[in-house]
C-alpha cells in the first residue's frame, strides 16, 4: 500500500499515488482507514486507480462500500476523477454525495486540497 502524508494549507491528508492500484477489497479499505488512523490524519486524497476496479459500477456495490466505510469512521475522501460522463447513474450519485460531508468528487486535485482544507478548518 503506497499512501503519501501531505502536509498543506493547513491540514494534513493521506494521498494515494497517481495511476496506482491501492483499493481493491474491503481489507485494504480498512488498511487505508487504519494508515489515515494512525498517522493522525482523517481526510483522503484518491484518484480512479486507486478505487476498485467496479468501483464505477454501481451494480458492483463497490462504490457503496467503500463510501459507508468513509461515512462510518468520519474519513473525508477527495476523489479526484476529472469530469464525469453526464447522465449516468454513477454520475447522478456522484452528485449526491457531492452534498454530504464525507466524499465528494473533483475534477482536479487543486479544487480537491480546498475542500479538504476546509474541512479540517471547520473539525470535521
Amino acid at each position: 500500500m503506497e499512501l503519501t502524508i501531505i502536509e498543506g494549507r493547513g491540514a494534513g491528508y493521506a494521498a494515494g499515488q497517481p495511476g496506482e492500484p491501492l483499493i481493491e477489497s474491503d481489507a485494504d479499505c480498512a488498511d487505508v482507514i487504519g494508515f489515515c488512523f494512525g498517522a493522525g490524519v482523517s481526510s483522503l486524497l484518491l484518484y480512479p486507480e486507486n478505487l476498485p476496479s467496479g468501483f464505477f459500477e454501481l451494480k458492483s456495490g463497490q462504490a457503496g462500500a467503500l463510501l459507508q466505510k468513509c461515512r462510518t469512521y468520519h474519513v473525508r475522501v477527495a476523489a479526484v476523477t476529472g469530469p464525469l460522463s453526464p447522465g449516468s447513474r454513477f454520475t447522478q450519485m456522484a452528485a449526491e454525495e457531492n452534498r454530504g460531508p464525507y466524499f465528494r468528487f473533483f475534477e482536479d486535485r487543486e479544487t480537491a486540497e480546498a475542500w479538504l482544507a476546509e474541512g479540517t478548518s471547520e473539525g470535521q
